[in-house]
């Protein structure tokens, strides 16, 4: 069995806010950390039967940025829950959503930015 290890660092201000986020992973052909301004971490409790979660983002991280960060994480999420459960008219759900979750958000900064 090969085993891997995925860490995260994150470098706190004097607020305690994310200033820096890094993350490195064994078996990457990556050997420096690889920065980041964001990341969503769930992971599924089977005693309790819940998700733990940890989101943290960067003071850098723009708002247009956000939105594609969760777009495309609601579009990876429809795609491994299709494979998951092969429920593809869910998955498709969930992708148009997405969708229109992205939509909305873009025509918001514009019509901020036309105020």
């Amino acid at each position: 069995m090969t085993k891997h290890k995925i860490s995260l660092n994150v470098t706190l201000d004097p607020e305690k806010m994310p200033e820096h986020i890094d993350w490195t992973a064994t078996g990457s052909p990556q050997e420096t950390p690889t920065p980041a301004k964001a990341f969503l971490l769930s992971i599924w409790d089977p005693a309790e039967k819940t998700a733990l979660s940890i989101d943290l983002w960067t003071k850098r991280m723009m708002v247009d940025e956000m939105n594609d960060f969760f777009f495309q994480s609601m579009m990876t999420m429809a795609n491994t829950y299709g494979r998951a459960t092969k429920n593809e008219d869910l998955s498709e759900e969930l992708k148009a959503f997405a969708r229109e979750f992205k939509k909305k958000a873009d025509q918001k900064i514009i019509d901020e930015q036309n105020k």
